[in-house]
């Protein structure tokens, strides 16, 4: 089993930055991709920025540019560094892991979440 608890979160200022970590623990020799998803008011989870075991990224178009997806991989733990934040990223954010062999696997595709961790950006 897969432990993710995820820490950094808070109410920052548009424009502002935050810094979310995820630390994996358990058999976290099985995990392949890790990925940051968020979850709004709209009540649909979709994904920010994903990494995959080699280190290749993925962002979401909305992401791109202003956040940054890094991971170390002897701790298990990956970062999402948020610069310039707007009102809209105002999300509970949700760290994920997935033992598929698959890059980028799709949100369905991912096995293991964290407890997420909000953050709201106030204008």
């Amino acid at each position: 089993q897969v432990q993710l608890v995820e820490s950094g979160g808070g109410v920052v200022q548009a424009g502002g930055s935050l810094r979310l970590s995820c630390r994996a623990s358990g058999s976290i020799y099985g995990i392949n991709a890790m990925g940051w998803f968020r979850q709004g008011t709209k009540n649909e989870r979709e994904l920010v920025a994903s990494i995959a075991a080699g280190g290749s990224t993925n962002y979401a178009g909305s992401a791109k540019g202003r956040f940054t997806i890094s991971r170390e991989l002897v701790k298990g733990t990956i970062y999402l560094q948020m610069n310039n934040l707007k009102p809209e990223d105002s999300a509970m954010y949700y760290c994920a892991a997935s033992s598929d062999i698959a890059p980028f696997p799709t949100v369905d595709e991912f096995d293991y979440w964290g407890q997420g961790t909000q953050v709201t950006v106030a204008s």
